[in-house]
């Protein structure tokens, strides 16, 4: 598709797209002066659904006015409320609904996936993850290794990119692998890059790691909600993510898990068992004897923190609403709107490091800007845009396709051009 740079043509793909209409079921923080600001930071921090106040306030009422009846006597019972949200959020990440559970947060849910699936053994202990993770994924892998008694520097194969280049290519795994295969006992690495807005091809990685004997694990922070990420096709044997960026579901909330279907009811697998993964039927019967529930439900410790999960179900029934398929097309021709303005403006102070192609991608495109500091960044703020600084020199901007229109993006690249 070809598009043209006058804030007419802007306004006339708002008018075009069936999805803009959702943008009245978030509320978007206002700048200084009153207006809406241009929120670019759903990579981050998704904005709030209207309905999530609403969801909260009726779960706060129900707790008032019925107490620990609430577990069983409401229409969404405590003791099932996560499963109101497995169905949908299987549809979001591409799997089946047995495969995913609404649980903890991101990185306690990758320590008690690593618990199952990092199973160091003789020469068959080493992980591999992509350069510049994001810090927790990388703090978390070297706990685990220590937990295990090795050594991080000896244990942790770096996927680099290239001299010279941002994004990270195929045959580089692969030449790790052909040097290092039976010595790499996991593969842990993100959908997609925090820092680029490289996605991956789970499904290749995954081929790749088990063709070699290891485990293999997503770190979807930055995927779900956001891409196809197809979980179950690609074959790998976990996941996990946060929902409090794409998926709307206020700052630092519940995450979700996924564990492939081939595990569901595997018992030699270790696990951090609580009496929330135990067998429904008998789950109050207190029986002291483990018996986990059938998929990724079996890996819950706890009862589920229904206020926090309030504002999922929220977020959820627009997505279902929208439908994902809808959400993915828009976000496609969103980012690739957003692309052209930015490779428009004149000068060569802005590159984009993001993949070009949309396969490779999602909404977020980082932007590189040369001989600049924040200052920049400073001051697209001071004009109202809601975008996200990473160190030393690029701004992440992400046009999310539920609740930003095409006149957001004409309008942050007004002011991005003018700050410059």
């Amino acid at each position: 598709m070809t598009f043209d740079s006058t804030k007419e043509y802007a306004q006339s793909l708002d008018a075009a797209d069936s999805l803009s209409r959702f943008r009245e079921s978030f509320t978007i923080p206002k700048h200084t002066d009153g207006k809406e600001s241009i929120y670019l930071c759903g990579n981050s921090l998704g904005v709030q659904p209207k309905k999530a106040v609403e969801y909260v306030a009726d779960e706060l009422n129900d707790w008032a006015q019925l107490g620990v009846k609430g577990h069983f006597d409401k229409t969404f019972p405590w003791t099932r409320y996560h499963e109101f949200l497995n169905k949908p959020m299987a549809k979001v990440v591409g799997a089946l609904p047995h495969e995913v559970v609404v649980m903890n947060t991101l990185t306690p849910n990758l320590h008690f996936m690593m618990v199952s699936f990092y199973k160091p053994s003789g020469k068959r202990r080493k992980i591999v993850m992509e350069a510049d993770a994001f810090p927790s994924d990388t703090y978390a892998v070297d706990s685990q290794i220590k937990y295990h008694g090795g050594n991080p520097k000896e244990d942790v194969i770096l996927w680099q990119p290239r001299p010279g280049t941002s994004t990270l290519d195929m045959e580089d795994l692969q030449s790790i692998f052909q040097n290092h295969g039976d010595e790499i006992a996991l593969v842990m690495i993100a959908s997609i890059n925090y820092y680029t807005g490289q996605f991956f091809d789970l499904k290749k990685i995954t081929e790749l790691g088990h063709s070699h004997g290891a485990m293999v694990g997503f770190d979807c922070a930055h995927g779900a909600g956001n891409v196809d990420l197809k979980l179950h096709d690609s074959g790998a044997d976990f996941a996990v993510w946060c929902t409090y960026k794409y998926m709307n579901s206020g700052p630092g909330s519940i995450g979700g898990c996924f564990v492939h279907e081939r595990h569901a009811d595997n018992d030699q697998l270790d696990r951090m068992a609580g009496w929330w993964g135990h067998n429904k039927e008998e789950r109050f019967l207190m029986n002291p004897k483990f018996d986990p529930i059938y998929g990724a439900e079996g890996w819950q410790q706890s009862n589920a923190p229904i206020l926090s999960m309030a504002p999922i179900r929220a977020s959820m029934e627009l997505f279902m609403e929208a439908g994902w398929q809808n959400i993915l097309e828009k976000s496609n021709q969103l980012t690739n709107y957003l692309e052209y303005l930015v490779n428009n403006i004149e000068g060569d102070r802005i590159k984009i490091i993001t993949p070009k192609t949309p396969k490779d991608r999602g909404c977020q495109l980082s932007l590189a800007v040369k001989n600049a500091d924040k200052s920049l960044f400073e001051a697209i703020s001071d004009r109202g845009v809601i975008a996200d600084w990473r160190e030393p020199d690029v701004i992440r901007v992400a046009p999310v396709p539920l609740y930003n229109s095409y006149l957001d993006c004409w309008n942050f690249v007004q002011i991005l051009t003018a700050a410059l």
